[in-house]
């Protein structure tokens, strides 16, 4: 089964692409996060996702890969998340990326540890923007009908707002989350000290961080899962 996600606050996004060390890593796990995604967008393999893996294997802390190529699929974590990117401009990246790994894996795959989830990309400067040739811009009406698509029409679980390197608009976030009744919302992207975590963490049910992790921000991490969970009310 997918690890009860619906609860996380807070989420680590490490990238194999980038390095990562033991230290690295004691950061991460005892910052008080709720659980690691290991996912990326350009050069992830399956040797780096193993090299990662690895690393975090000593952990009970919930591993999850996000499939972002066939190549990268590695058994062994705690579950799968696969991004149906809904303002996708090119279909391969709605469908037809997922039924090719579904031809290469669907036979392996235990589908209860699967974890589908919409994303809306909303910073057209970013690598998975180009990858996908993610529409843009978008009114603010055409990102909640995106989102609304896809926990209605698909029944996606989560719904996840990527800003990916920039961080985004809590309102635009909040008011997508406030047009939902069932998905919860993921939201991703430039958050790097405790007054941005805990001002996504009022707009969305879960924030994604991922770049500080790489910087000198690393310093601030436990601020962002303090701050997140102080935004929804979990701590006083």
């Amino acid at each position: 089964m997918f690890p009860e996600w619906e609860n996380w606050r807070h989420v680590v996004k490490l990238d194999p692409d980038k390095p990562s060390d033991e230290w690295l890593i004691e950061q991460v796990v005892g910052s008080g996060t709720d659980a690691i995604i290991v996912g990326g967008t350009q050069n992830i393999t399956r040797e780096k996702v193993l090299k990662l893996f690895k690393l975090l294997k000593p952990y009970t802390l919930p591993k999850i890969l996000e499939v972002s190529t066939i190549e990268s699929i590695t058994f062994g974590f705690d579950g799968y998340l696969i991004p149906v990117v809904l303002n996708a401009g090119n279909p391969k990246w709605i469908i037809g990326a997922h039924k090719e790994a579904a031809k290469l894996a669907g036979d392996m795959m235990d589908w209860k540890e699967v974890l589908p989830e919409g994303y809306i990309i909303l910073n057209p400067d970013c690598a998975v923007a180009k990858l996908t040739e993610a529409l843009y811009p978008l009114r603010k009406s055409d990102v909640l009908a995106y989102a609304r698509c896809g926990e209605n029409l698909f029944s996606l679980p989560l719904i996840y707002i990527e800003y990916s390197g920039s961080y985004g608009n809590p309102e635009l976030v909040s008011y997508i989350k406030s047009g939902l009744t069932k998905a919860r919302v993921f939201y991703g992207g430039g958050i790097d000290n405790a007054q941005k975590a805990e001002m996504m963490g009022k707009a969305a049910d879960t924030i994604v961080v991922g770049n500080m992790i790489y910087t000198d921000s690393i310093k601030f991490l436990k601020d962002t899962v303090k701050a997140a969970k102080m935004g929804a009310g979990y701590l006083t």
